[in-house]
């Protein structure tokens, strides 16, 4: 078993009291004292978490953009310089390899940001279809560290660290920086559901504006969060989990992401299967779903209908902010209607649920 790695911010969470878990072969903190009391600290104030694990991969000269084009679901023409975009990447059977967000510094330098899971399988390849004359793809996961701000009120704790005007930079844009004395990427992305700051830096320079943050954000009641608030809230705005959600055996379509879909951009890895299968029509889609009577519809559990097995639970809990117990599932599509009852195989118990209205959190 290859040995787990750790983020350049190990040491800090160990000095925080941090539980330690593996995932995605790194150690990672789930949690520093409550995993719920770190999520209401985002809702409410803001929260510091260490997305380090993340990977970053570089396409880079004059062709970057045409090729990257090629591997992804959405449109990146529609794309300007300081901006990133949401997307996906498919093998050829339309199955998802990941989801991303590519950051677009420049037509001839692109940043893509991969899913910790899947780093290496990700870069191999946009190593084999992306990489070609004009343009390089480059695996610069180690060279970075990431540290997310998020809630409403992150952005004026960042704000406290660096001379850009954070105000200025729109949801889903980006900026070149510094934050605390490094320089950094400030980009305006999330998966919380709330607003906030990831910022991109160098692992050495990761610690020094980690605990600057926790220090300009402690009146604010800034907390250090764990992965287990970072479920928790991004489930609560029905952002998908790559590996629960979707995976190479679903498609974008099926797993509620066909906006980030352009079947008009022209050709991409993927788009055939696509097109056939919006043509044909989709045989399942992924809903949210509400339990209804008592219980948590954690992953995997089944969905039934009068009995039967129909689907299959995804992702699951008991969301804090809205109080209900949901999560998001594959059913078929004649049982995808908002309000359709349905029942969760709870250990063995069936608990009515019914398919609800998504996201089941969306901030003012």
């Amino acid at each position: 078993m290859p040995e787990l790695r750790r983020t350049p911010l190990f040491d800090a969470h160990r000095a925080l009291g941090a539980r330690i878990v593996p995932f995605a072969g790194f150690e990672m903190p789930v949690q520093y004292d409550s995993a719920l009391e770190e999520h209401h600290a985002t809702r409410r104030a803001a929260g510091i978490f260490d997305v380090s694990h993340m990977g970053e991969v570089f396409f880079e000269g004059p062709n970057a953009l045409e090729r990257l084009q090629g591997l992804v679901t959405n449109d990146l023409r529609r794309c300007e310089d300081g901006q990133a975009q949401y997307t996906a990447m498919l093998f050829d059977s339309g199955g998802v390899i990941d989801d991303l967000i590519v950051y677009r510094i420049r037509a001839d330098r692109l940043l893509v940001c991969v899913n910790a899971a899947n780093r290496a399988k990700d870069f191999a390849w946009m190593k084999e279809h992306g990489e070609g004359p004009g343009c390089t793809v480059t695996d610069r996961g180690d060279d970075y560290a990431q540290i997310a701000v998020q809630g409403p009120r992150a952005v004026e704790t960042v704000q406290k660290l660096t001379k850009t005007g954070l105000s200025a930079i729109g949801t889903y844009r980006f900026a070149q920086g510094s934050a605390a004395g490094a320089e950094c990427i400030l980009a305006r992305t999330g998966y919380t559901g709330e607003d906030g700051f990831e910022l991109f830096l160098a692992p050495e320079r990761a610690r020094s504006v980690w605990d600057a943050l926790l220090e300009a954000g402690s009146a604010a009641g800034l907390r250090p969060c764990g992965l287990g608030a970072r479920d928790s809230l991004r489930l609560e705005a029905c952002y998908r989990l790559y590996g629960n959600d979707m995976d190479e055996t679903t498609t974008p379509l099926e797993a509620g992401l066909g906006w980030i879909v352009k079947l008009d951009k022209g050709p991409f890895r993927g788009r055939d299967a696509l097109v056939r299968q919006k043509e044909q029509g989709l045989q399942k889609r992924l809903v949210g779903l509400r339990l209804v009577d008592k219980g948590i519809a954690r992953h995997d559990y089944a969905v039934l209908k009068d009995g039967q097995k129909v689907g299959r639970v995804t992702s699951g809990t008991l969301l804090p902010t809205v109080q209900i117990a949901a999560g998001l599932a594959y059913v078929p599509t004649a049982l995808a209607a908002e309000g359709t009852r349905v029942e969760v195989n709870i250990r063995g118990r069936a608990a009515a649920a019914a398919v609800a209205k998504t996201p089941f959190y969306k901030r003012a």
